[in-house]
C-alpha cells in the first residue's frame, strides 16, 4: 500500500506563519480583506512574486475542453492581460485560431471571437428598450435635427479593443514570459503499472510540470486547473526545486468546475473562485494576484481562498458527492419500481427540506462524463494510500451504483422484450452523456448498447440531435471492435441514424439515454403541438437589468436574455454588459434599441457591430472539407423541434415499448398515444 508524504515545514516557506487560520474565507469587502490574504499587505513581500493588479501575461498549457474555454473568458474579462494558450496538439491550436474551435459550447464562440479577434469601435444606445422609443433606436434622422441632438444625449461609445488571447505550439517561450501559469492538462484513470482503474494518471501533467520549471521566470505563479489528486503541490515544488534551486516560485491550486453544456455561464457566473495557497507571505501575495484576475468579473465574496490542500482535495470531493446523489436517487429507483412508488414524487418531496435540497436528484440510468467516475475513483485511491479501507470501499460504491443502474435498465429492455432481441429492431436516441452538449465520454448509452448486443439484435439504430454521425459510428467502432462487432456498413447491427423518425421506424422498442429537451413531451394540457426550443435558454447568461423594470417579479427570476441590461453605470462598459446587451438584442431583434450604426444592418450574430470578420482558414482545412461536404463539425449546437411521439407511435411496430431513462415524457400522455411505457423509478405499467 502506498503511503503519501506527510506534511513538513518544507512544504512552506515560514515555519512561523504555519499556525494562521487558512480556513475557507468569503471576504465580503476587497479580496484583500480576506484573513488569508491580509497579512501580504502589511507584511513584508518577497521579491519577484507578482502583486495584485500587476498581472500582464498569462499562459495556459493546454488548450482542451479547461484549458481553452477558462483562458477564453480570462483574456475576455481582462483586456490589459496577454493570455497564451499553448499546445503541443498542432490540430487544436490550428482550430483555435480559426472558426472550427476545437471544443463545443454554447456562447463560446462570441467569448473567443472578442478575446482573439479584437473589436471595432461602435456607439450604442445607453437607453433600456421601455423608455427608449423604437422609431429612434436603430439610425440617426440626417433631416430633424433636434431629434438627433436628444438621441446623441443617449448614445455611449463603446471603444476598439486589440486581441489579447493567441494560440501557439512554442510552449517555452510562453511559460518565459508569464506573469502566471495555469496547468490545464488531462489528468485520466491510469490503466496500466500501480494503482491501475483509481490512480490518476500524471503523465502529462508531470512532463509540463518539468517544462515550467525549465522556462518560467524567477517569481512565476504555479497554477494547477487540472484535476489533481491531494498534495500533488508538494510534487510540483519538489520537480520546480530540483530544475531550478535556489530559485522562487510560489504554487497555487484554483480547481475548475465545470460542467459540459454550460461550461461558459459557469466561468461566466461562478458559485465560487476556489484558490488554495500556502499560509505564507508570499503564498497570500500570490493567491492576491490571481484573485485580482478574477475581480475584473467575479463578485469579490464569490472568491475563496484555502490551504493547498483542502483545495486539491475540494474538487475531488465536490464531483463524488454530486455522483454520490445521483447513485443515491438511483438506488431508491429500484425500490421505487417495486413498490408502486413514484421516484419523481419521492425526489419532490424530499428536496424541498433545506437540509438536502432539490439538485442531482433526477433518477435515471446513472451519470456520465469525464469527470465524476475518474474523481471517484481518485478519491478511492487516495484513501487506500492512507489505509483508509472503509472509506475507500464507501465511495467505490457509489461507482458501482452508478453502474448497476445502467445494467439493470438494460437488463428491463430485454426482459420486457421476452429475453431476446434476435431479429428485433430497438431504437437509442441520446448518445450523449447529457444534453446539450456532444461529449461522449463514459455516456450511459455506449454501456447500453454493449449490453444488448449480447443479444444478438437485428439492428441497433442510434440517433442524437447533437452528436457527429461520423464520430458516433468512428467510436462505436473503435470501442466494440474487441468484441469482434461492426456497424452496418461492415455487416454489423449497430446503425447510426441522421433522422429520428427513420431510427425508430420498425422499431420494437425506443429508448430515451439522453434527456435533450427534442424528447420531451409533457401533458397536453399545457400544448399538444411541437414547439421550438428557444436557443438563447443554452447560453443561460443573466442579464444585468435595470431594477425598475415593470416585468420583473421577486417571485420569478429573471431568465437570461429577456431582459435589457442598459443603462449602463460609468463612461465604458464591461465587456459582461455588452454580451449581455448582446444576447438581449439576439432574443429580441430586429428593430427594437439596436445600435447606431446606419441604415445598413449587421448580421444576426454580431448585433452591435463590434465584431471583426474571423480568421481565414488555408485551402486545405479539414474542417472546410467537411463543410463542403454538408456538415459542420465544430458548428454550435442549436435545439430542434421536439419529435412528434404520435407519429413514433405509427412508424414502430405494435409492440411498442418505450423505455424512458430519463424521465423527459409522461407515461400516461404516452399510453394514450399506445406505447407500453417503462420509466426509471415508477413501476412498470
Amino acid at each position: 500500500m502506498e503511503t503519501l508524504p506527510s506534511p513538513s515545514l518544507n512544504d512552506f516557506e515560514d515555519a512561523a506563519v504555519l499556525d494562521s487560520s487558512t480556513a475557507p474565507t468569503s471576504p465580503a469587502g476587497s479580496f484583500l480583506s480576506s484573513p488569508v490574504l491580509q497579512p501580504q499587505i502589511s507584511g513584508s513581500l518577497d521579491a519577484g512574486i507578482p502583486q495584485a493588479g500587476s498581472i500582464r501575461s498569462i499562459c495556459c498549457v493546454g488548450a482542451g475542453y479547461v484549458g481553452g474555454p477558462t483562458a477564453a473568458v480570462i483574456a475576455f474579462n481582462n483586456p490589459h492581460i496577454q493570455v497564451n494558450v499553448v499546445d503541443l496538439n498542432e490540430s487544436r491550436i490550428r482550430r483555435w485560431k480559426s472558426r472550427h474551435p476545437p471544443v463545443f459550447e454554447p456562447g463560446l464562440d462570441d467569448i473567443v471571437r472578442v478575446a482573439r479577434d479584437g473589436t471595432r469601435e461602435v456607439t450604442i444606445c445607453n437607453e433600456p428598450v421601455s423608455s427608449a422609443p423604437r422609431d429612434d433606436a436603430l439610425v440617426l434622422d440626417p433631416d430633424n435635427y433636434q431629434h438627433e441632438v436628444d438621441t446623441a444625449a443617449r448614445l455611449i461609445a463603446v471603444p476598439a479593443r486589440q486581441p489579447n488571447l493567441f494560440f501557439g505550439t512554442d510552449v517555452g517561450k510562453c511559460i518565459s514570459q508569464a506573469d502566471i501559469v495555469l496547468i490545464a492538462v488531462n489528468t485520466p484513470t491510469k490503466m496500466r503499472g500501480a494503482g491501475k482503474g483509481s490512480a490518476t494518471d500524471m503523465t502529462a501533467f508531470e512532463a509540463v510540470t518539468a517544462d515550467v520549471a525549465r522556462h518560467a521566470r524567477p517569481g512565476a505563479i504555479i497554477v494547477e486547473k487540472s484535476t489533481v489528486t491531494c498534495r500533488t503541490a508538494h510534487m510540483v515544488r519538489e520537480m520546480m526545486n530540483v530544475h531550478r534551486p535556489g530559485v522562487r516560485f510560489e504554487i497555487l491550486s484554483n480547481p475548475e468546475f465545470l460542467a459540459a453544456g454550460t461550461a461558459v455561464k459557469d466561468l461566466l457566473y461562478p458559485d465560487r473562485v476556489l484558490i488554495g495557497c500556502s499560509p505564507t507571505p508570499s503564498g497570500r501575495r500570490a493567491a492576491s494576484a490571481l484573485a485580482s484576475v478574477y475581480a475584473a468579473w467575479v463578485a469579490q465574496d464569490k472568491i475563496i481562498t484555502t490551504n493547498l490542500w483542502s483545495s486539491e482535495l475540494a474538487k475531488l470531493v465536490a464531483n463524488s458527492m454530486l455522483a454520490q446523489r445521483i447513485s443515491s436517487i438511483n438506488s431508491i429507483a429500484a425500490v421505487c419500481e417495486e413498490t408502486g412508488a413514484n421516484v419523481d414524487e419521492v425526489a419532490a418531496a424530499i428536496g424541498v427540506d433545506p437540509r438536502i435540497g432539490d439538485k442531482f436528484l433526477k433518477a435515471g440510468i446513472g451519470f456520465g462524463g469525464s469527470c465524476f467516475k475518474k474523481d471517484i475513483l481518485s478519491l478511492v485511491y487516495l484513501a487506500q494510500s492512507l489505509g483508509l479501507d472503509e472509506v475507500a470501499a464507501y465511495w467505490r460504491q457509489v461507482n458501482s451504483m452508478n453502474e448497476y443502474s445502467r445494467h439493470r435498465f438494460a437488463a428491463r429492455v430485454i426482459k420486457c422484450l421476452n429475453n431476446t432481441l434476435a431479429g428485433k429492431k430497438v431504437a437509442i436516441l441520446g448518445y450523449a452523456f447529457k444534453k446539450n452538449t456532444n461529449d461522449t465520454r463514459e455516456s450511459p448509452a455506449l454501456e447500453i448498447i454493449r449490453t444488448l448486443l449480447e443479444e444478438g439484435p437485428r439492428e441497433l439504430a442510434v440517433y442524437d440531435p447533437c452528436c457527429n454521425p461520423i464520430t458516433i459510428r468512428d467510436e462505436i467502432q473503435r470501442l466494440l471492435r474487441d468484441s469482434g462487432l461492426e456497424v452496418l456498413e461492415e455487416g454489423g447491427p449497430v446503425v447510426v441514424y441522421e433522422d429520428a423518425y427513420k431510427a425508430c421506424a420498425d422499431a420494437e422498442a425506443v429508448l430515451i439515454t439522453t434527456e435533450f429537451d427534442e424528447f420531451r413531451h409533457e401533458k397536453s394540457t399545457q400544448n399538444q403541438h411541437i414547439k421550438m426550443i428557444s436557443p438563447e435558454g443554452l447560453l443561460g447568461i443573466p442579464v444585468l437589468c435595470p431594477t425598475s423594470d415593470p416585468t420583473s417579479s421577486p417571485k420569478q427570476p429573471r431568465q437570461p436574455g429577456h431582459f435589457d441590461p442598459r443603462p449602463f453605470t460609468g463612461s465604458e462598459p464591461r465587456e459582461l454588459d455588452i454580451l449581455s446587451l448582446h444576447k438581449f438584442l439576439s432574443r429580441h431583434s430586429p428593430g427594437i434599441c439596436s445600435p447606431l450604426l446606419g441604415p445598413s444592418k449587421p448580421p444576426a450574430e454580431d448585433l452591435l457591430g463590434r465584431l471583426k470578420p474571423e480568421p481565414t482558414c488555408e485551402n486545405d482545412c479539414p474542417d472546410c472539407a467537411l463543410e463542403l461536404s454538408g456538415y459542420s463539425p465544430h458548428e454550435e449546437y442549436k435545439p430542434k423541434q421536439r419529435l412528434d411521439w404520435k407519429k413514433i407511435s405509427s412508424l414502430m411496430t405494435k409492440s411498442r415499448w418505450l423505455f424512458d431513462g430519463r424521465g423527459v415524457v409522461d407515461t400516461e400522455e404516452m399510453m394514450l398515444l399506445g406505447f407500453r411505457v417503462h420509466s426509471v423509478g415508477r413501476k412498470v405499467l
